[in-house]
This record gives structure tokens, sequence and C-alpha cells, in this order.
């Protein structure tokens, strides 16, 4: 897992007015919560005076109140009142929690988890379709694979899984002329993807019969990465009728991760089109929950040894190898320490704060040493 990347926090219908949204992501917890302005706002969720838990306190004038001692935190992590002291005295300097910075967009509440400045932070993946007319978005679908978010991404990116766990879709096969070729990688920025031909002899479920209807016996699709937990997915039925899928994941633990599916369509464009199409997208998403639950082992192999990778698995490939190039920048947590020490102490992401002010309470999540 690594810090310095957009990671989503929570559907936006979860983050209400007067109420903190608990998320836990990266293994650490964090709270969300919105000012009077309807402005959403995530902060590291352990109070800084006895440990309390910010998510399960209350909001308060702009403020989460920690349900411990009732000290309270601003947007930007700093303690403004300890009830406490005497009404001349002033909390302490180091009275402050990470503030993380926010975006909300495709009704989802995104932080950057980590320290970088602005300008050297990593995207969050733009919905080009987003509001476009011939698109429709479908309702935002969130759920938890049990696995670690690599397996997950991994299995997005890989073309030749299609026909063997997805049904659902009519079993879609890479074209066996391609199965012979290395996959062709097109680099971006942050990441990579690819775009192939599949055959499609097979008409799905009954779920599916209007895209299957729409479905030539060749279907175009490709995906791609963007950072480690950002995908994205392209469905090319025809010219008119075409999916994009975006993926933002959330790794919850190394155990367990929670995945923002945002599906947008070119086609079936009426609202009461919404709910069957939702659905479909549930029923695919559960094909590939049931494979990714019983991976052994949970997490990626540490060494390439450790699997057979061929030609058609140059996607998971490139995505390792970008995985290597953050590692290589000092970005990835290192767990095993975090799994030592926790209990003992609390840790926090850091934020960008931590550049130009000192005097911290919680330590930073432990990393790995870079290149």
């Amino acid at each position: 897992m690594f810090i310095n990347f957009w990671y989503p926090i929570a559907a936006s219908d979860d983050v209400v007015n007067k109420k903190p949204h608990r998320a836990e992501v990266l293994g650490l917890k964090l709270v969300a919560f919105r000012d009077e302005d309807g402005n959403a706002h995530v902060l590291a969720d352990t109070c800084t005076h006895r440990g309390g838990s910010l998510s399960k306190g209350w909001v308060r004038d702009n403020c989460v109140v920690c349900p411990y001692h009732g000290w309270r935190f601003d947007k930007d992590g700093k303690c403004v009142q300890i009830p406490s002291l005497g009404e001349d005295e002033s909390p302490p300097p180091r009275a402050k929690v990470d503030s993380y910075p926010v975006q909300e967009k495709y009704d989802i509440v995104f932080a950057f988890l980590g320290d970088l400045p602005e300008e050297e932070r990593p995207p969050l993946v733009e919905v080009p379709e987003w509001g476009q007319e011939g698109w429709r978005a479908n309702q935002l679908l969130v759920f938890e694979v049990p696995t670690f978010y690599e397996r997950s991404m991994e299995n997005g990116l890989d073309p030749s899984h299609n026909e063997f766990v997805h049904p659902a879709q009519g079993s879609p096969n890479m074209r066996k002329d391609l199965a012979r070729q290395p996959m062709e990688m097109t680099d971006v920025p942050w990441g990579s993807q690819f775009l192939i031909k599949f055959d499609n002899k097979e008409k799905g479920t009954e779920a599916l019969a209007d895209v299957a209807t729409l479905s030539p016996p060749e279907v175009t699709a490709g995906s791609g990465f963007v950072g480690p937990n950002q995908m994205i997915t392209w469905i090319n039925f025809s010219e008119e009728s075409r999916f994009s899928q975006y993926f933002f994941e959330a790794p919850i633990n190394e155990g367990r991760t929670r995945v923002f599916f945002v599906n947008m369509r070119s086609f079936l464009l009426e609202p009461e089109n919404d709910e069957r199409l939702t659905k479909v997208n549930a029923i695919v998403a559960q094909e590939d929950i049931d494979i990714l639950g019983e991976l052994d082992p949970v997490r990626t192999p540490p060494t390439p040894s450790e699997e057979v990778l061929i030609r058609s698995d140059g996607a998971v490939i490139r995505y390792r190898e970008g995985l290597r190039e953050w590692t290589d920048k000092g970005w990835r947590i290192d767990m095993k320490s975090l799994r030592e020490q926790r209990g003992d102490r609390a840790f926090a992401i850091p934020c960008p704060a931590r550049r130009t002010s000192k005097n911290w309470v919680q330590k930073t999540i432990p990393l790995l040493p870079g290149s």
C-alpha cells in the first residue's frame, strides 16, 4: 500500500451533515465530515489527547468533536476548543491531527493521503463522460472484496479471465491470434493501458440480453491503471454502444478492499434502465469477488518466481513495474513494521501540512526505504 495518491473515502451520500463518517484506508482509520456549507473534510481519526475516535463523536460549529473529552478539531485538523481548559486559555499548538486535501466528484469523496505539495501530486482519474450528452451514469456501486487491493486491480487488468469467470457477460475471450503476441501496452502519466479485440460468441445472462442484442461477434475492450488503485475499463460493442467503467479502490487493510465503481454508458439512456443495469454490474462484480476471495496467497507473491506469468499477463506485469517505481520513491507502507507497533502507538498518514509545520503528536506511518 502506498501514500501520496488519491483514495476514495466514502460515497457522497454517506457523509451527511452533523454526523462524522468513519473510513478505514491503508490500514488506518479516518473521519469524514461536512461543514455548514456542505463541504467535505477528511482528518486522521485519532484524537491527540487520549486516543479517542473522532468518527464516534459529532459535528458542531464546523468542527468534529471527540466523544471522550469534547476536544474540537476544525477542517484543518487544529484543535480549537478544549472544554477542560479555562476560558482564557488556548489549546496547545501540538493539539492537531492530520487533515487531507479533498475532492468530491462522481458522487464520491476523495482524499489525497500523503504529504506531497499540490503541484507534485499524481492525478485523480477524470471521468470525461460524466455529465456529457449521450452518456449516463449508473447508480454508484460500492462493494468490498475479501482480498488485497493489488489482486483486485490485477484482476481488472487481466483480459484472459473473462471467458472463465464472466458468464454474465457472455464469456468473451481473447482472440487467439492476439493471445500469441505480447500485449501492446500504451504508457500514460502514472500508468498504462491496452485495447484489444475479443470474440463474443455467447449471449450472456438474461439480465444482459439488451446489451448482447447490440453486441457484434467481435467486441473491442481494454483496461488501464493510473497509480496503484485507479483502473479504467472500456467495453465497445459498437460506436454507439459503449461502457466506460471507472474503479477507484480503497485498500482497507492487507486482506480487504473497498471498490467504488462508476459505470458510464452510451446506450439505454432512459432512467428506468438504471436499476437493471446496476444489477448487471453487481452480478459481474460478484463473479470476480467469488474468485478473488479464494486466491492463495491473499497478497501478491513477493517474487516473480513464485508465479508463472505468460504473454496475456502483460498488463499485470506493467502494473507491477509501476508498483516498484513507486516503492523506489519511498512511498510504500512498511506493513510489517506497522503490525509490530500497533497497540503501542497511534500512527497517521502524513498530510501536506507536515512539510511546513512541526511538533506533531502522532508518528507518521512507517515506510519502506526508497531506492
